[in-house]
């Protein structure tokens, strides 16, 4: 099991998906150019220089946490998006995008909190599985010690 989550590595992570979102935004610019033109390929060629940083980016940050906690924070590109689509695009916010960012904001907010708290439900269900498996090993050495007795008891008569 990796560190415990800080709120320094949510904070990276976000950084991260940041980044990994600005590869819709040149798409999206590149999507506005003559196909083939210099615009096309300046904006296709910037989309994936940002994936080669984002790549690297990436790789570092989920060598220290978990990967479960780290794909969760991916689905924050939704909020950058929407973000990037009312700032540069100037595009329109309706309520149920809203609804459904702030779901998703949500979900990642409770991933994060079990992230960063001691012990997450894996661990619980690992430490519980361990303890009912020793109990069922115990039980088994008792119940061949039984047989063994009964054996020579029966084996004696």
């Amino acid at each position: 099991m990796k560190k415990k989550l800080t709120w320094k590595d949510i904070c990276i992570l976000q950084g991260i998906v940041m980044i990994f979102s600005l590869t819709s935004v040149t798409a999206k610019f590149a999507s506005g150019q003559a196909a083939f033109t210099r615009g096309f390929f300046l904006f296709y060629g910037l989309e994936v220089v940002i994936l080669g940083v984002y790549a690297l980016l990436w790789q570092q940050a989920i060598k220290r946490i978990d990967i479960s906690i780290a794909y969760a924070n991916k689905a924050m590109v939704l909020l950058w998006g929407l973000l990037w689509s009312v700032m540069i695009f100037h595009d329109s916010v309706t309520p149920k995008k809203i609804a459904g960012v702030l779901f998703v904001i949500a979900g990642v907010c409770v991933l994060n909190r079990d992230g960063r708290s001691g012990e997450n439900a894996e661990d619980s269900a690992v430490r519980a599985s361990a303890g009912r498996s020793e109990g069922i090993s115990q039980t088994a050495g008792t119940d061949a010690g039984q047989r063994k007795t009964e054996r020579k008891e029966g084996g004696e008569s």
